[in-house]
């Protein structure tokens, strides 16, 4: 009698998946999935493109490396990590979609994101509609006249730039002083009232970061570099991020 030896070698290694495990403390838990289902009921990208976070997890376990970096849903995941709050195992899908992002040929990603980084990458103001630091100061300096001689109760009001020793260094959504000024001025009367010492930057203003977004490690940490380097020069104690 002749036997007939069956080998099975298992599942398709998964170079993408490893390679992310590398990089966070204790592999971010990727292999303690229970398919239970919390983090795709949260997700408000569950559904699009036939994807949801618990599948995507479970293709980049089974070392489905093609699919879960061609998919077009990881533009669609909003980065807000409410999948990983209500994973009873703490699992940085996240980070999963992060690194899928990144391995998009550039000029593959999507336009308006990779448009927008870089557009911040151009000034000092990192915003990404462009606005350079002269154009932010005028417009706050413009607003904040207007409404200490129209609303005496905050005539002392004050909306300082580079302010040298401030315990906070805030920034701000680069739309709001570009298109909606006006929504710029309740965050400074709540300061105001609060007594607090804060101030502007000139450089680093903008507080949205579109190259985190756009998986681009480089331009990212640039972006976040010169609003950090302002807020150490000017000696400032806390670093408010509007976003």
């Amino acid at each position: 009698m002749t036997a007939n030896i069956v080998s099975i070698t298992g599942g398709r290694q998964s170079a993408f998946i490893d390679k992310v495990k590398d990089i966070l403390p204790s592999g971010g838990n990727l292999n303690l999935c229970l398919t239970c289902g919390a983090c795709a009921s949260g997700c408000p990208a569950t559904g699009l493109e036939d994807m949801d976070p618990r599948k995507f997890l479970r293709m980049c376990a089974m070392g489905m490396d093609e699919e879960v970096t061609t998919t077009p849903w990881v533009w669609m995941c909003t980065m807000c990590m409410r999948c990983i709050y209500v994973c009873p195992m703490e699992i940085n899908i996240p980070q999963l979609v992060y690194n899928a992002r990144a391995t998009w040929p550039r000029e593959d990603r999507p336009k308006g994101i990779r448009d927008s980084c870089d557009m911040a990458m151009r000034t000092d103001s990192t915003s990404a509609m462009g606005t350079a630091p002269d154009d932010f100061i005028f417009v706050v300096e413009d607003v904040l006249a207007e409404y200490q001689e129209a609303q005496p109760e905050f005539a002392d009001m004050q909306a300082p730039i580079d302010k040298e020793g401030a315990y906070f260094f805030l920034n701000q959504n680069s739309r709001e002083p570009n298109t909606e000024p006006d929504e710029m001025v309740p965050l400074w009367k709540i300061l105001h009232l609060a007594g607090a010492d804060w101030t502007y930057g000139s450089k680093g203003w903008a507080a949205e970061n579109y190259c985190l977004f756009l998986a681009d490690d480089k331009c990212w940490e640039h972006v976040t570099r010169t609003s950090a380097k302002q807020a150490d020069e000017l000696g400032c104690k806390v670093f408010l991020n509007t976003e």
